[in-house]
């Protein structure tokens, strides 16, 4: 049986596409539905003027010329209709037939009628031409005319709700489909969530596997030679071999105490235990902690603590924590470190800066750098090895002390991770 994998990339771009596609697809449905809701409102001004015309010709009004029909019905507002008519006229007979024509040329809304008279300069007759299909009468009056001309006018304030209503159909439709497809967006993003947790938790247990692999195996040599009887009589031979099982074991020690914390912060919130803190005192304490690597990696470290007051209030094995990862990482993401590590005083906080002369950040990934299990890729391989949760965990620490963090870099000229922490 064939098997394949599709990886989070795939469907991230799938995810483009599909979206791109829907919001094409919403944006042909709105354009149709446009010209549809266009559509009805020509359909219903042909109505009235059937309307219109077939009263004309029900009355018998002798001056009605079907040929000059357009010149005797205007259409000044979209709810108003004004059509010219001789005077005197009989009002049953006009609004009977008048109705009658409305209904049978599918018009069920209410029309509010008046009979103009130029001679007195008002209307002499107003009312409402009930229509079957209306339950509640509006309360719209008719528009003022000024027109020096007899005239009928017809006046139908619910015009758009009738249109709309309609199109209920095809509205009901398009806001279906449109459910339809924000399911299928959705369905699309949270399968890409699945897929991407599955791949990451896949990466974890890897970089998880490998970070140790490596210790556990110096460790298992160191201790085979120092099993050996004549390594009693090279006392220099077995303090190097006690020193690399010390190191490697306090190596793999701060590993699973970083994980351990990581896990703990990650299910429940920060419990900080604050205190009056000199952040020039914590920087020389993870350095030191930090010293065996150091040395292993013949790390150049400029040291320029310029905060006129380093104390803040803090819980300083948190922030032990934040300086020695940003260390480690400056250490593990350059070839031959040199490492300087800044401070100074704002108006109403300490800076922190720990800059490098590493691989560098691309700015697309300025943001995804402190979320979880994220690691900087050069190609397809990762640019040094770990889990992928030190600058997560750092960031969860300086938001818990109300701080922030922010990073500057370019490729291949090193990264400058500066923290703002707020001073009492």
């Amino acid at each position: 049986m064939l098997s394949f994998s599709i990886r989070s990339s795939t469907i991230r771009l799938g995810i483009f596409i599909s979206s791109l596609a829907i919001a094409t697809i919403m944006v042909f449905q709105l354009v149709w539905l446009k010209k549809v809701y266009n559509f009805e409102q020509k359909e219903f001004n042909h109505s009235i003027v059937k309307s219109i015309r077939g009263m004309y010709e029900d009355l018998d009004v002798n001056s009605y010329n079907y040929s000059h029909l357009n010149e005797l019905i205007e259409n000044p507002e979209p709810d108003l209709y004004v059509a010219r008519l001789a005077l005197p006229v009989d009002t049953d007979s006009l609004t009977s037939y008048l109705l009658y024509e409305l209904e049978d040329f599918g018009v069920f809304t209410d029309c509010h009628l008046g009979i103009f008279s130029a001679a007195e300069g008002k209307y002499i007759y107003t009312g409402v031409l009930k229509s079957a299909g209306v339950k509640h009468q509006s309360q719209a009056v008719l528009p003022p005319s000024q027109r020096l001309y007899d005239h009928i006018a017809l006046f139908f304030p619910n015009r758009k709700q009738y249109i709309l209503a309609q199109m209920n159909f095809w509205i009901i439709t398009s806001a279906l489909l449109l459910i339809v497809l924000l399911l299928f967006g959705a369905s699309i993003y949270y399968f890409y969530k699945q897929k991407f947790l599955n791949e990451t938790q896949k990466d974890f247990i890897h970089n998880f596997t490998h970070e140790f692999k490596t210790p556990v195996a110096v460790i298992s040599l160191a201790a085979d030679v120092l099993k050996n009887p004549s390594i009693a009589s090279r006392p220099e031979k077995l303090a190097t071999y006690a020193g690399i099982v010390e190191y490697q074991s306090a190596y793999l020690r701060n590993q699973i105490e970083k994980l351990l914390k990581f896990a703990y912060t990650d299910s429940s919130q920060f419990h900080l235990s604050k205190e009056k803190v000199n952040l020039h005192d914590l920087v020389h304490e993870a350095i030191s902690n930090l010293q065996p690597l150091i040395k292993e990696k013949n790390v150049e470290l400029d040291l320029q603590l310029m905060a006129t007051h380093p104390i803040l209030m803090a819980d300083r094995d948190y922030l032990i924590i934040v300086i020695m990862n940003l260390v480690d990482n400056a250490i593990k993401y350059s070839k031959t470190p040199r490492i300087t590590i800044t401070s100074r005083s704002a108006q109403h906080s300490i800076i922190m800066g720990v800059q490098d002369n590493g691989i560098g950040i691309d700015k697309k990934e300025f943001e995804t750098i402190f979320q979880k299990f994220f690691r900087v890729r050069r190609g397809e391989a990762y640019a040094a090895k770990g889990f992928g949760i030190g600058l997560s965990f750092v960031k969860k620490i300086v938001d818990a002390h109300k701080g922030k963090i922010h990073v500057t870099s370019e490729p291949a000229s090193g990264s400058n991770f500066i923290i703002e922490l707020p001073v009492q």
